[in-house]
């Protein structure tokens, strides 16, 4: 009987000792015991979107759509690397002429040199030898010569690209030529490189001019 009330008495105190485990069913007796905790809100840094990054983005998003295919467009361009050229923007006057109204008018402001063809300084046949040259159009060197080809074309018909021709100083024959750069109804400018101050824009309307003008030849259509 001792032996067993011993035992008794050992069962009880162990099952008193020992803890009693218990299935947390809710998330407020979690809570409440410590086992759970409501997960804390992350402050996130709002991203600065910069313009150099926007650019991108609208760029990548550009990219993304569709596009209609490619078109190439002609865009023509006369001579454009001189800033002073002169552009002859005229339904009647072809590239070419334009092409060569602009490299003789590079020249403007270089002087009068007998025999010359280059920017060290021309004669007036020189101008327009040099001129056409530039393009593989070989002119005659002299203007005496050059008033021989093409074909002869009354002063009211003159279109720009024709060489118009003079006789200056008494003489008997024409020694003078220039290039038309411009044509109004009672007037014709012409680009030439005169004795006295070398290459110029003249016009027929100057006295001395109208007084020696001898003919005007088309030696491009």
């Amino acid at each position: 009987m001792k032996n067993i009330a011993y035992i008794s008495l050992f069962l009880l105190l162990f099952t008193a000792c020992k803890p009693t485990s218990s299935i947390v069913t809710s998330k407020e007796v979690a809570v409440k015991k410590g086992m759970y905790a409501e997960p804390k809100a992350v402050a996130t840094t709002p991203v600065k979107v910069t313009e150099k990054k926007k650019k991108s983005q609208n760029k990548e998003l550009i990219q993304t759509q569709v596009t209609e295919p490619n078109v190439t467009k002609k865009v023509a361009k006369v001579n454009n690397q001189n800033d002073d050229d002169i552009v002859i923007e005229n339904e009647d006057a072809s590239y070419l002429i334009k092409q060569l109204i602009n490299s003789a008018s590079d020249n403007l402001g270089v002087g009068y040199r007998g025999g010359g063809t280059t920017k060290a300084g021309f004669d007036c046949s020189g101008l327009i030898y040099s001129t056409f040259k530039k393009f593989d159009i070989t002119l005659p060197r002299s203007s005496h010569e050059m008033a021989t080809v093409g074909t002869k074309i009354d002063l009211s018909n003159a279109k720009k690209g024709d060489l118009i021709f003079f006789i200056n100083r008494g003489q008997r024959r024409i020694n003078h030529v220039g290039m038309v750069v411009e044509v109004t109804d009672d007037e014709v400018k012409f680009i030439h490189s005169s004795t006295q101050s070398g290459v110029i824009i003249s016009s027929t309307k100057e006295s001395y001019y109208n007084r020696t003008f001898a003919q005007i030849n088309r030696v491009l259509e």
